[in-house]
């Protein structure tokens, strides 16, 4: 599996957190049984932009705090040699905010986030409640796997 983060908000990313993203990631195509020959875009942003993306591809006019655009599209796609899998945007200042609103560490926020945005890629979603009540079941047994308090 490839991480490429592109951080463009002003803000260090240390190697140990950008291992604990690449490990959150990993569980989540393990847990899915899913190739590990993935590449996978990771983009760190600041409200504005996100609230521009939703925008345009959700028809949202609000920011948010984590956007996914999954890239496989069928099961030929899986037959590549490195499976483009999607990317990921998280906005940092909407990771921040959630981290002091939920008591615990933006570290664990940035997970989390990486872990839900994961499961959008791998075609899961919680629009209705059953397909809610399955996607927080999977992000749950990942953040116990790894241990993420």
């Amino acid at each position: 599996m490839e991480l490429f983060i592109d951080n463009r908000y002003d803000i260090e990313i240390d190697e140990e957190l950008v291992a604990k993203l690449e490990k959150c990631a990993q569980e989540c195509l393990k847990v899915e049984e899913f190739p590990d020959n993935v590449e996978i875009s990771l983009s760190l942003v600041d409200n504005e932009e996100i609230h521009q993306l939703n925008k345009q591809y959700r028809g949202k006019n609000s920011p948010t705090d984590v956007l996914s655009f999954p890239m496989v599209e069928d099961d030929d796609d899986l037959g590549q040699e490195m499976i483009l899998l999607g990317d990921i945007i998280i906005s940092i200042p909407k990771a921040q905010e959630q981290a002091i609103e939920y008591r615990h560490s933006f570290e664990r926020e940035l997970c989390y986030l990486t872990i839900h945005s994961m499961f959008h890629l791998l075609g899961y979603d919680h629009m209705e409640e059953e397909d809610k009540r399955v996607m927080r079941g999977k992000e749950k047994q990942v953040i116990k796997n790894l241990n993420i308090c």
